[in-house]
């Protein structure tokens, strides 16, 4: 099998495990961009020895991706408060999301991954609970997944869970010869839209022609906002969405949107039922309403007026770089996933004997500390998920640590 390298949010984990962590206290600086917890709470990050920082990369898992709005911390304490049945409450968040989003139907899972996992079971047992507690067994169901190969992804396994083998094609041709018996599912992977030879319209498309039901694996397309019922709407069967990155809902939920049949299948392999592929794969009340809170935030953000807050951190930062003597800067958008503002900053590193991982380096492990990331020669700092001022924090020190002073 056959997996592209790619930078997406699955391809930071490779990063993130080279990072420095560094202990000990935060000094001056860190104080204006790292909020310490409100008059005598205790400060469990300090007691750890677990060292906060700046996140000028983005919503990457590793970095513990965003922060929630005061909005859904206070749905999560509500819900805290309270015993409700989880079904009951799955049925009510679940119907009231489709709604928002244009679906038939809708659940909280536990993170995109979960929600890849919990539809490609859906799709495989269908409300049959004989089958439901034989997955990964899959005697008597369907085992072929078909996969464009240039939408190889590192996630995945969380397909494979359940059992199947994925059937590489590339071409529209390979595609429809390889659909057989066997086929029970055509996942796709957004992020590699542009990548490969089949797009997202005609995939759904081919789909439809053979019967076969389609998972589009859209989990870091947020935003723009019409993303969360784009992909329904053009006829994917299954769409998988990460809670805790655009959205900013709990780092632990995700979405699974999509036809009202398929959703009820995959509700069967999650929990509270037990014996399921699904059983780990936990939701808990807190982050279904907590999730509920952030979507309808989201949906009533200005997001022509986040757009130009971010547009105006990135070039703050760009500004600070390109004003270091042979360095270069200029701001991009991501064609799909993380569609932001981003910095890309370059520079001969034999003459500042100094490279792009180095930086990094520096960055984290000076003060404030802050987190960024590298892409070959470039690093490349995200602006989202900074809090409102640390632009500035991170011009400067970045520009320092370029000059040699950092």
């Amino acid at each position: 099998m056959k997996t592209l390298p790619m930078w997406s949010r699955r391809r930071f984990l490779e990063i993130a495990s080279g990072l420095p962590l560094v202990g000990g206290l935060v000094g001056a600086d860190a104080a204006a961009a790292i909020a310490a917890p409100p008059g005598g709470a205790r400060d469990y990050f300090r007691e750890l020895g677990v060292r906060p920082f700046i996140n000028a990369a983005g919503t990457y898992t590793a970095m513990t991706a965003s922060l929630m709005p005061p909005q859904v911390i206070d749905a999560i304490t509500y819900a805290s408060r309270h015993y409700v049945m989880l079904d009951e409450l799955h049925d009510r968040v679940g119907a009231r999301i489709a709604t928002l989003l244009r679906c038939e139907a809708a659940m909280v899972t536990s993170g995109a991954a979960s929600a890849l996992t919990l539809g490609t079971a859906g799709v495989l047992t269908g409300t049959d609970p004989r089958k439901v507690v034989d997955l990964p067994n899959l005697a008597g169901m369907k085992s072929e997944v078909i996969v464009q190969n240039a939408h190889r992804f590192g996630y995945e396994h969380a397909v494979r869970n359940c059992g199947v083998r994925l059937v590489e094609v590339e071409t529209r041709e390979e595609m429809e010869r390889a659909i057989g018996p066997q086929t029970a599912m055509m996942l796709f992977y957004n992020n590699n839209n542009g990548e490969g030879r089949i797009r997202d319209e005609e995939f759904v498309e081919i789909g439809r022609k053979h019967g076969v039901p389609t998972l589009n694996d859209a989990a870091a397309d947020v935003p723009p906002v019409e993303n969360l019922w784009k992909y329904t709407k053009m006829g994917f069967d299954l769409v998988a969405f990460s809670g805790g990155k655009g959205l900013r809902g709990p780092q632990s939920a995700g979405l699974l949107l999509g036809r009202r049949d398929l959703i009820a299948a995959a509700r069967l392999s999650a929990p509270p039922n037990g014996n399921t592929v699904g059983r780990g794969m936990k939701v808990n009340k807190e982050e279904m309403v907590g999730m509920l809170a952030a979507l309808e935030l989201y949906l009533a953000t200005d997001h022509a007026a986040e757009l130009r807050d971010f547009e105006a951190r990135a070039d703050a930062i760009r500004a600070a770089a390109a004003g270091v003597a042979g360095v270069k800067a200029d701001v991009f958008v991501p064609e799909v996933a993380n569609h932001v503002p981003h910095v890309r900053i370059s520079w001969d590193a034999a003459q500042h004997r100094l490279t792009a991982a180095d930086v990094v380096g520096k960055l984290r492990a000076g003060e404030p500390s802050i987190g960024t990331r590298s892409e070959g020669d470039a690093l490349i700092v995200g602006v989202w998920m900074m809090r409102p001022g640390e632009e500035k924090i991170v011009a400067r020190r970045l520009r320092d640590v370029l000059q040699g002073r950092g």
